[in-house]
């Protein structure tokens, strides 16, 4: 069973692009992608789905996501990270009044819904170019700030001029962002000097394997099968005539679908497909317009 998910441990100090290319070749499999990446210096769970999970990318990328970040207070860096160089350091008369009490009401403060600015060096593109390419070039190049909802975020512990948190929040999320905001807020300046991925949708980190331990371990142990990665998805099973009409791509019906389903479906949102084995052969999603569904992707056998 090489179509599926593996959860790793990223350890610190490697790409995710990296990490994928390891995975890649101890399963032996020609495609391979992460669901989202995590910067060099951070650490955590890094999902990583093999051959025709691949498709499944597209449910995991905008996701929910859980961090285990610490924040350093008075030092700012041009990555908003302890990766950058250093363009700004408090006074230390500014930064040793600040208390822990003003710190928790600002941290409390950005829970709920907003509009972040990504940091200059970040993997999103401006003219076809990733910004870290262009800021590496000198070129700071800001994109318009994006909507995010951070869904809780509490501090766990406080050591000033350092203090950790629990993040819950959107995908697409900048915690080096956060980071920086919240010293801004502060008015001492402040950067991520931790970060632990905890959570990507409902996978979390204690299912995840170290990437050093993947080569000693049974498949059914270690890649999770294309039916339950989706797990937080409907899914409805279908008999062997409806097999053979998605395999051919024919239109489905709002009504032969509803036949098909055994709880009721929220508006607008995609289900999975089981054939009677209980094998994974699409993922649906009703059409906004007309009383069909159509696909987002049909896998093979």
């Amino acid at each position: 069973m090489k179509n599926g998910m593996v959860l790793i441990n990223k350890p610190e100090g490697i790409s995710s692009a990296r990490v994928v290319s390891q995975v890649k070749k101890i399963f032996q499999v020609k495609k391979a992608g992460h669901t989202g990446t995590l910067d060099p210096f951070a650490t955590g769970l890094l999902p990583i789905a093999l051959g025709q999970a691949t498709r499944l990318s597209r449910f995991f990328l905008g996701g929910a996501k859980q961090y285990r970040a610490t924040v350093c207070l008075g030092i700012e860096t041009d990555t908003y990270d302890r990766t950058g160089q250093i363009v700004h350091q408090a006074d230390p008369r500014c930064l040793g009044a600040i208390e822990p009490e003003q710190v928790q009401h600002i941290v409390a403060g950005f829970k709920g819904k907003q509009r972040q600015i990504a940091p200059s060096f970040s993997a999103l593109k401006h003219q076809g170019q990733p910004l870290y390419k262009l800021a590496r070039q000198g070129k700071m190049i800001q994109k318009p700030a994006r909507p995010i909802e951070i869904f809780s975020i509490r501090m766990i512990a406080v050591n000033l001029p350092e203090f950790e948190l629990d993040i819950h929040c959107s995908g697409g999320t900048y915690i080096r962002s956060l980071a920086h905001d919240m010293g801004e807020q502060l008015g001492c300046g402040a950067h991520l000097s931790k970060l632990c991925r905890t959570g990507v949708s409902h996978f979390t980190l204690d299912q995840a394997h170290e990437l050093e331990a993947l080569p000693r371990l049974p498949l059914d142990r270690s890649v999770i099968p294309m039916t339950d990665c989706l797990s937080f998805l409907p899914r409805m099973q279908v008999d062997d005539a409806m097999t053979q009409k998605i395999g051919h791509g024919m239109k489905l019906s709002d009504h032969e679908v509803r036949s098909f389903q055994t709880e009721p479906v929220p508006a607008q949102t995609p289900v999975r497909v089981l054939d009677s084995t209980g094998r994974l052969i699409a993922v649906i999603e009703p059409d906004p317009d007309r009383p069909e569904y159509n696909y987002c992707c049909v896998f093979n056998r």
